[in-house]
């Protein structure tokens, strides 16, 4: 695959203090320590919307994953860059809160690496959902306890950070 995006993500430190910027695909290359966001947006009824990643993502494709998950560009916020990409990736924005925040590392077979420190980001929505094909190949909404039993069942399905995410914290909207 052949990665032409030049967007630049936040290089941190260990306690998540900006150190400089750098291309997207270098630091996954390099394994650099990074900041993310995870948007987990639930329903009415308590359901989580998950997408599944677009095949031609530069890793991860074809994988379920949370809500929306993306980095923050340089020049912008943490919280500006989430209503971006929720309003990009499944047409729609909705208010959100803070949650909590995790470091992960995990390098990927295609030589990629993930170090994040991702900021963990809850909503609700009802409205429709006008997904970008670029982004996402699909949707759906589904309850945490059966989210928790596919994922414990079929773990490959999934995105790393979403099984994180699910194993170490509770989901209070």
């Amino acid at each position: 695959m052949i990665w032409k995006n030049k967007e630049k993500v936040i290089l941190i430190n260990t306690k998540d203090k900006e150190i400089g910027a750098k291309e997207k695909l270098q630091t996954h290359i390099d394994g650099d320590l990074h900041r993310a966001f995870s948007i987990f947006v639930f329903n009415l009824k308590g359901e989580l919307l998950i997408q599944k990643r677009a095949e031609s993502k530069y890793h991860s494709g074809g994988l379920w994953s949370n809500t929306v998950c993306s980095h923050p560009k340089p020049e912008g916020s943490l919280i500006k860059a989430c209503h971006r990409r929720l309003k990009e990736e499944l047409g729609f924005d909705c208010h959100l809160k803070k949650a909590f925040k995790f470091h992960y590392r995990f390098a990927f077979d295609n030589g990629l690496i993930e170090n994040e420190i991702d900021h963990v980001f809850l909503g609700k929505y009802n409205g429709k959902i006008k997904i970008n094909k670029n982004e996402a190949s699909y949707y759906k909404w589904i309850s945490l306890k059966d989210l928790k039993k596919d994922v414990k069942e079929n773990p490959k399905k999934y995105s790393i950070w979403l099984k994180i995410a699910l194993e170490k914290f509770e989901f209070k909207i």
